[in-house]
């Protein structure tokens, strides 16, 4: 079976990775199909070989539920000696055949694995879908192969203010326009991505430069964006020649549709592969829209320029809190505001693409011809708000060449830009080899309002270089905090300065010195990978009114022995006593607090089975072991947003943490609640009161349950993925369906 399942496929795992077999594929059209060897999502894959010359055609045996006007997206990867294309089969309520989405064909053909993917609306009529793969061969006895299929709804980067189609081009060109010197035209070349890359697909864009000169096309796409916010744009280029200037800019427009700013980020490529390039800046005064623009600077007639995974949103977060600028941390576009404030070093973007870089593409190379000393400085940027009195600043640096001793060092401003002098650390001798994240403290200078990062460096020898990424500068917060929320019955803990790709395991721990894991959105918190140097636990299930911590564990990939910290107590209020918690762990916007009425009369079933023995007096009973608790818990709420709120928690019918006062002579229980009774307390209508009967099973913790909601999802994802209210009903039967992102047929 396939190790990489693909999220959200409406496909199986025997259809997506075709192992073990291929049941979930059968013969369209002139051609037979057997499981072939040497897949990258598990080692099957489908092979499609041609009885005569011509299109032969494979399809999936199942078909999958689809809503008119919806947009889809099937892809899978490809390899043979014909070109390929994928499409989408829509089929109405009786299962015939309304019409078929087709990608383009890749050209020219690929042996090596290549990704085919299409994009498209649901037509009118149609009900549900299957997938169709193609190729047309000259002679009979040729196999086209295929594997890590997928079918289901586009897939979009999280927080791209772009629609699916300017993104990746996967329904047609219609997201950008020639601009200067250009033509503009969908391919379909065959371009090995990562199998698990599942955002750049089959198609790209190619602008072809019509005369000699600057070429330049943009997207039509021209989102919402805000005064202040720092955005990123980023797409990946693939050159017409290893020595072509191309690059991506990132623009901001006025209400009026009048450009008002410009970034470009220039790509420094190693070859016509395929690169990542990007561009940062914040949006100025009086911004109200964005755009991305890509282009070749000095072109000759008929070069052409690709480009696919087209992204622009909020800059990442590189450390929480850091007020250091993307492009002055990152390198991505050149050296930003660093500058060489004396000495004989210089300052430099790596190059090229991929050469030297932690974080993104590139990284800050200081060069220094001479054994002397020198002073490299970053722009000025202003200090972060909070009354904390230490800054915190932290670089990723690796020798390349010779050897440094370094001092780092804070220089400090004032509000009219006042140098209010520095502050350095001790001296050290750069580390080497590899990556090394250099962190230090510095208190903050009275009366600073700014601040600038200094290195002094000498360099050992002649021609000693330092590579320097991932630049920040925040205010030195605990690495961990603790808070209690009486009102939601849950505790959050705040974990900093993690090292993204390590594994985090997250434990509540008991007076009694008992531990349990804490549950996060994939799970509970066991060897999770860290995708932030922040993160943020939402803990509901802590228990009420029995002090506890919490008890971290980071382990690096391939080590055995775990780093560990502990956090401070904390309590949440029992509350009242008459009243108690019923708790969705999975989707905790559901937790409710009920008044009781009455607790369980618990019972506790047992399978046996008696024997009765001719001539003996007693049975011989044969017993399992005996059961959880049962009973029936009566509640009672007391308005209609009490009663309907309750609804809503049981609707789902997900196992509840049940959790009472403490000396009530009730633990915390996960129990699932069978036939529901709502009684009314009186004859007299208008009465709110309701009277319930919840009759609840004992269960285990549900330990692969992670809590859903909006982790990562936003309104600008909602906005972009939906142009109408009509697309958003089209999506979604209720609002919980938007909360929790659960379309329609999905």
């Amino acid at each position: 079976m396939s190790s990489l399942a693909i999220p959200g496929n409406f496909l199986s795992a025997v259809t997506e990775s075709i192992d073990p077999n291929t049941s979930g594929w059968k013969v369209k059209l002139n051609c037979t199909i057997g499981l072939g060897s040497g897949g990258r999502n598990g080692d099957g894959c489908l092979a499609v070989k041609s009885v005569a010359a011509g299109e032969m055609q494979a399809i999936t045996v199942s078909s999958y539920a689809v809503t008119p006007w919806t947009e889809y997206e099937a892809f899978c990867d490809a390899a043979g000696t014909v070109g390929e294309r994928i499409g989408i089969r829509w089929l109405n309520a009786s299962n015939a055949e309304i019409s078929i989405t087709w990608s383009m064909t890749t050209s020219p053909a690929s042996a090596g694995w290549h990704r085919v993917a299409v994009g498209g609306e649901a037509p009118d009529g149609a009900a549900r879908a299957q997938v169709v793969v193609s190729s047309t061969p000259a002679a009979g006895n040729v196999t086209q192969f295929y594997e890590n299929c997928y079918f289901g709804y586009p897939f979009t980067t999280t927080g791209n203010l772009f629609a699916f189609n300017t993104e990746s081009a996967e329904i047609d060109a219609s997201g950008w326009l020639n601009e200067v010197n250009s033509t503009i035209a969908r391919q379909a070349p065959p371009v090995a991505w990562a199998v698990n890359n599942y955002w750049a697909g089959g198609h790209v864009i190619a602008m072809t430069a019509t005369a000699n000169g600057n070429a330049s096309m943009r997207s039509t796409d021209r989102p919402n964006a805000t005064p202040g916010v720092e955005y990123v744009a980023h797409a990946y280029l693939s050159p017409p020649t290893s020595g072509s200037t191309t690059w991506v800019e990132l623009r901001f427009y006025d209400s009026g549709g009048t450009q008002i700013q410009a970034t470009r980020g220039t790509l420094s490529p190693p070859s016509t592969a395929y690169y990542r390039q990007r561009a940062s800046a914040v949006a100025p005064a009086g911004t109200a829209s964005c755009s991305i623009a890509a282009g070749i600077s000095s072109a000759t007639a008929g070069q052409v320029l690709k480009v696919d995974w087209v992204v622009v949103s909020t800059v990442p977060v590189l450390y929480a809190g850091s007020t250091v600028p993307y492009a002055d941390a990152s390198f991505e576009q050149g050296v930003a505001g660093w500058t060489v404030a004396s000495g004989a070093a210089t300052i430099a973007r790596s190059s090229p693409w991929g050469a030297y870089a932690f974080e993104g593409s590139y990284s800050g190379i200081i060069t220094s011809t001479t054994a002397t000393t020198s002073v490299i400085r970053s722009a000025r940027f202003p200090l972060p708000a909070g009354t904390v009195q230490n800054l915190r600043t932290k670089v990723v640096a690796q020798v390349t060449a010779g050897g440094w001793t370094l001092t780092r060092g804070v220089r400090w401003y004032d509000a009219a830009g006042g140098d209010l002098g520095a502050s350095t650390s001790a001296s050290i001798t750069a580390p080497t080899p590899d990556w090394w994240a250099l962190q230090a403290d510095f208190p903050i200078q009275a009366g600073a309002t700014q601040a600038a990062i200094e290195y002094t460096l000498t360099a050992t020898s002649t021609s000693s270089t330092w590579a320097i990424d991932m630049v920040g500068a925040w205010l030195a917060l605990p690495f961990n905090s603790v808070a209690a929320h009486d009102d939601t019955a849950s505790i959050t803990l705040t974990l900093r300065e993690l090292t993204v790709g390590q594994l985090l395991t997250v434990y509540r721990a008991l007076p009694d010195g008992s531990r349990t894991l804490v549950r996060g959105p994939s799970g509970l918190y066991s060897q999770t990978p860290i995708t932030a140097d922040e993160v943020i636990v939402e803990d509901y299930e802590a228990p009420l009114g029995v002090p506890v911590y919490y008890y971290i564990e980071t382990l690096t990939v391939g080590a055995q022995i775990p780093a560990n910290q502990s956090t401070g107590t904390v309590t949440l209020s029992p509350g009242d006593l008459n009243e108690a918690w019923l708790k969705d762990p999975g989707e905790p916007q559901r937790n409710l607090k009920v008044l009781v009425a009455r607790p369980p009369d618990w019972q506790r079933a047992i399978e046996q089975a008696e024997y009765r023995i001719r001539g003996r007096r007693n049975s011989v009973v044969l017993s399992d072991v005996r059961g959880g608790f049962e009973g029936d818990l009566q509640i009672w709420t007391r308005s209609d947003e009490e009663r309907a709120a309750l609804h809503w928690l049981l609707d789902s019918g997900s196992t509840l943490l049940w959790q009472a006062v403490p000396g009530m002579g009730v633990d915390d229980m996960y129990v699932t609640v069978g036939q529901v009774t709502e009684a009314r307390v009186s004859g007299y209508a208008p009465e709110l009161w309701r009277a319930w009967t919840l009759p609840l099973k004992a269960v285990d913790m549900p330990e692969t349950t992670g809590i859903a909601g909006s982790a990562g999802r936003t309104w600008q994802d909602i906005l972009t993925e939906n142009t109408t209210w009509q697309d958003l009903l089209s999506k979604y039967a209720t609002w919980e369906d938007v909360l929790f992102d659960r379309r329609i047929g999905g």
